[in-house]
């Protein structure tokens, strides 16, 4: 898809359709005026008879044969005094999508305009709500639409003044940078374990390096049995299916870097420890952790960000076999940290537990971990935040901020020293599991015993899939953190300049 920045009026635009986003109970001036009366009292007359509010993602799409446009599609932003970046995103993915299933091809749309809001963050939030709100996985779909009968926006044009248009372009590219990131991310949680095994990941990581210019590494298989990477191989070698480090530096700046760990879990069976089969195959989304922080790399890259990022992704896949841990196995992890495991399906948290001592190497600023890790995470928040934790009250914060303006929520949860009380073990140095209480705690609790540096955790598990679309997410894979993350690196730039 295209997107453009023209100067000019939205009722003088040629377009298939044009969009319109009011306020709820906001009187009609300046475009909004013009446009109505060029198509002859059309939208003041929705409002008039209540059949239009401006609720919050309300859609009404007028026709209108005599104007340059055939459609006008009325978008409701809500209250304007709750209006905010991601309710840009959400309003123009319900139009955006609204308009596709009626056939338009091309449409033109008027700035949601707010004076707390700069025209460079909200033309951004803009592209991402309609690219995101649009996106499809039909990789496997044998049935196609023809080409001539495919339903598909294939350009949209934002109508800008003369002053604004620099800001507006920059934040057109922005937004089509990260919405590109994105959807690549959810392609890959969204595929099948059988095409995404973790070697085949590292492959698509070393192939995206080269593509957007970051350097990429792999730890196989017989080097992470050399230097010692007993989480991962425990949980590996069940599988036929090797395990992977893949490691990623981006250097464009001097300062110490920020490394991301991603849980790379490319299918969760749960092990000798199997999972029901209910929802089993869901579970190929298990390695979202990963999919995110290689997606915030293109981003990085695509945006030409000036830090020093580095990351690592342990990909595993946790099969049952002959070969398989077994509960009451116990791991000497790369920390030299003795594990007892309880539970062959907390997995992601032994792997992450190498990753998270190999980050000591980079003498890291800071260090974010990414997992699905945890069942609970789903019953404390829903699927409406993800869980935060970690050592850093400044970075806590920072990652806060970052999540508000990204439209991708957090909400911190306490990691104090007696959750850790859960986790010890009589034979070994820790459990991976704390029983049934505070599991998303003690699964944080766990990954804390191994660091000594600046570190907070993301439990991903309640917003990387979804059961039901929202305004611009869709069901399924979602590639939530990407947006976050590459917010939270813009800010960190701002800070260090």
């Amino acid at each position: 898809m295209k997107i453009f920045v023209k100067k000019g009026s939205l009722a003088l635009t040629k377009s298939g359709a044009v969009v319109l986003g009011l306020f709820e109970n906001e009187k009609l001036s300046g475009d909004a005026l013009e446009l109505d009366r060029k198509v002859r009292g059309q939208i003041s007359g929705v409002i008039r008879d209540r059949e239009f509010t401006g609720a919050k993602n309300q859609i009404c799409i007028l026709r209108f044969e005599s104007a340059p446009f055939r459609r006008v599609a009325v978008v409701g932003l809500g209250k304007k005094t709750s209006f905010g970046l991601d309710q840009a995103r959400q309003a123009m993915g319900t139009a955006a999508l609204a308009l596709r299933n009626i056939g338009v091809r091309h449409f033109a749309a008027g700035i949601f305009r707010c004076a707390k809001v700069s025209i460079e963050n909200i033309v951004q939030s803009m592209v991402e709500g309609a690219e995101l709100g649009l996106y499809r996985y039909e990789k496997y779909k044998t049935e196609k639409d023809k080409p001539e009968d495919r339903k598909d926006i294939e350009s949209i044009t934002f109508i800008v003044t003369g002053k604004e248009s620099p800001q507006a372009l920059k934040g057109a590219k922005a937004g089509h940078s990260i919405a590109a990131a994105v959807a690549f991310c959810r392609d890959l949680a969204n595929a099948p374990g059988s095409e995404i095994t973790p070697v085949r990941f590292s492959e698509i990581a070393r192939k995206s390096a080269r593509q957007y210019g970051f350097k990429c590494r792999v730890i196989d298989k017989l080097h992470l049995i050399r230097q010692g990477f007993g989480g991962i191989m425990s949980i590996g070698k069940g599988s036929d299916n090797p395990p992977t480090l893949t490691v990623l530096e981006y250097n464009k700046a001097r300062h110490r870097p920020v490394v991301l760990i991603g849980k790379g879990v490319t299918f969760d069976s749960g092990g000798i420890s199997l999972k029901p089969a209910d929802k089993m195959e869901e579970m190929k989304y298990d390695m979202s952790g990963a999919a995110a922080v290689l997606g915030t790399f293109i981003a990085s890259a695509r945006l030409k960000l000036r830090v020093n990022l580095v990351g690592l992704i342990p990909a595993v896949e946790n099969m049952p076999s002959g070969h398989a841990l077994k509960p009451g196995d116990i791991v000497k992890s790369l920390s030299g940290k003795t594990i007892e495991v309880l539970s062959t399906d907390a997995e992601g948290r032994v792997i992450l537990a190498d990753a998270l001592s190999y980050a000591k190497r980079f003498n890291p600023k800071a260090v974010i971990d990414l997992a699905t890790l945890t069942g609970a995470c789903i019953i404390a928040l829903g699927h409406e935040a993800a869980g935060l934790l970690g050592n850093d009250d400044e970075l806590i914060e920072q990652i806060k901020e970052a999540g508000s303006a990204a439209g991708e929520m957090v909400w911190q949860m306490p990691l104090w020293d007696e959750y850790s009380e859960l986790l010890k073990s009589e034979i070994a140095d820790i459990t991976n599991i704390g029983g049934r209480e505070a599991g998303v705690i003690t699964g944080a609790a766990f990954l804390k015993k191994f660091v000594d540096y600046s570190w907070a955790h993301l439990d991903i598990a309640g917003t990387a899939w979804l059961d039901k679309a929202k305004p611009y997410i869709p069901k399924c894979g979602n590639a939530f953190g990407v947006r976050l993350l590459v917010e939270f690196l813009r800010q960190r730039q701002r800070r260090w300049q």
